[in-house]
């Protein structure tokens, strides 16, 4: 894991290189204002302060060393926006860096982020001389290692291919948090799904050879606000006997994501001592095919008692969180997160960035779209549009998990999802992609974190430290 911690330092006067950030508004006035030699370094390179351009500035400290400094083109934000240092921390040598006009704020996480590599698999990784930036506001500067160490759990876990990420490795992965932080964890292995009344996810998860389970973690005071997080975790899904197409199977191992995004948040909350009572639940399957696959018109009895017919073997991360969401409202929880990358629908709706938010209430909402536009963890609001719980009638059992129609996929899946959440529980589910097609400043392709910040935010504000 990368030491956040020791690439975001207390300013104690050591000697750095000065940073200086400029929006493309504010260039021409600070142009003007610089000596002749500045403005012609400034023109050789044709720095014009557009977010992500980087000038270095020649020049020499009182002792006579070099201590060159930079201007960073930021956004109209500035540093008020995570990813506005992260181009620069990406192109700038090792080194101190000490920023002249502001502390790094929302900006830090990108700092930090763009120095952030998955390299498990190289043979020989690529040496990365660090970027350390200087901070006085020692408080804001713990937060956003937390935050960024959380936020590379959830890359390194989805960008962890399948065949070294199973069901066991995803619960150990929960074992290790827990240890850390005194938490509690039980793990329902195979047929003891059964035993124990989880018949949809042992259902989906039986055909494999690495036996599904159900992973359940506990911490807090037992008296305090009763906080529950649910993960989906399909370490891979092939689609089952409705088998997935070879394009449509090539990201399949991020298919847990959601249990990554659960299991990060929970980590924040238990290093924050957070005062809540917390509750992680992640039904973790593979969905393979075998002779004992669930099949396109079986009928599944769920924990909750409710009949789903199989209308498609691949719409199987809705079945596994409907015995998750039925045991996380066991004890009442006065905030219930689900986090999945449950439909392709969601992405066509709103693209690779922005996931889709279901909940009953509009204060939520509200809460929690407010707190991701804070910290620039956009989010985007889907009804639960009560009308298309038609489309996942059954003749024969209570619901289809998969209607007839293409229409309104993401809809019809968070309302597949509502039949097992009471209407009194304050539920969120988000809907989300957990993987960049496409490489930015500090977001490289592969695992992303979307959501996690936005929630971490609600939360905080609700239960504060």
């Amino acid at each position: 894991m990368t030491d956040f911690a020791a690439l975001l330092c207390a300013d104690e006067g050591q000697p750095a290189h000065a940073l200086q950030t400029l929006t493309a508004a504010a260039f021409p006035d600070w142009f003007a204002g610089q000596p002749a030699v500045v403005q012609r370094m400034i023109a050789a390179t044709d720095f014009k302060a557009e977010a992500g351009e980087l000038a270095i500035l020649s020049g020499a400290a009182a002792d006579g060393t070099d201590r060159w400094s930079a201007v960073i083109g930021v956004g109209s934000a500035g540093l008020g926006e995570p990813w506005a240092l992260a181009a620069a921390a990406t192109k700038l040598p090792g080194g101190m860096y000490r920023l002249v006009d502001a502390e790094p704020g929302l900006a830090a996480h990108g700092w930090l982020m763009a120095q952030h590599h998955f390299d498990r698999y190289r043979s020989k990784p690529p040496l990365h001389a660090p970027r350390v930036l200087l901070t006085a506001d020692h408080m804001a500067a713990t937060d956003a290692v937390r935050l960024a160490e959380a936020t590379a759990l959830v890359r390194d876990l989805v960008d962890t291919p399948a065949n070294d990420l199973g069901p066991a490795e995803l619960a150990a992965a929960v074992i290790a948090e827990a240890e850390r932080f005194g938490a509690t964890v039980t793990v329902v292995v195979g047929d003891d799904l059964l035993a124990t009344d989880f018949p949809a996810i042992h259902a989906v998860g039986r055909a494999a050879a690495r036996a599904p389970r159900l992973i359940e973690l506990r911490w807090g005071d037992p008296a305090a606000p009763k906080v529950t997080l649910v993960g989906k975790g399909v370490i891979f899904d092939s689609g089952g006997l409705n088998i997935k197409s070879g394009s449509g199977m090539a990201l399949m191992k991020k298919d847990m994501g959601g249990a990554a995004h659960a299991l990060a948040l929970a980590r924040l909350i238990m290093q924050a001592g957070l005062p809540v009572r917390l509750r992680l639940i992640i039904p973790a399957v593979e969905n393979a095919i075998a002779g004992d696959a669930f099949r396109p018109g079986d009928v599944i009895t769920t924990r909750a008692g409710v009949s789903v017919e199989i209308g498609n073997t691949d719409a199987e991360g809705r079945l596994i969180l409907a015995d998750a969401l039925t045991l996380a409202q066991d004890d009442q929880p006065e905030l219930l997160l689900d986090f999945a990358t449950l439909t392709g629908a969601a992405r066509v709706a709103l693209g690779p960035e922005l996931p889709a938010l279901f909940t009953h209430s509009d204060g939520l909402a509200a809460e929690l779209l407010a707190a991701g536009t804070s910290v620039g963890d956009p989010l985007w609001r889907l009804p639960l549009w009560l009308p298309y719980r038609e489309m996942l009638k059954s003749s024969i059992a209570d619901l289809n998990n998969s209607g007839e129609s293409s229409f309104a996929g993401a809809i019809t899946a968070a309302l597949f999802l509502n039949h097992f959440v009471h209407i009194t529980t304050n539920w969120l589910h988000l809907d989300l992609y957990a993987w960049r097609p496409s490489a930015q400043p500090g977001r490289p392709k592969g695992g992303a974190a979307m959501s996690l910040r936005a929630s971490w935010k609600l939360l905080r504000q609700r239960y504060v430290v």
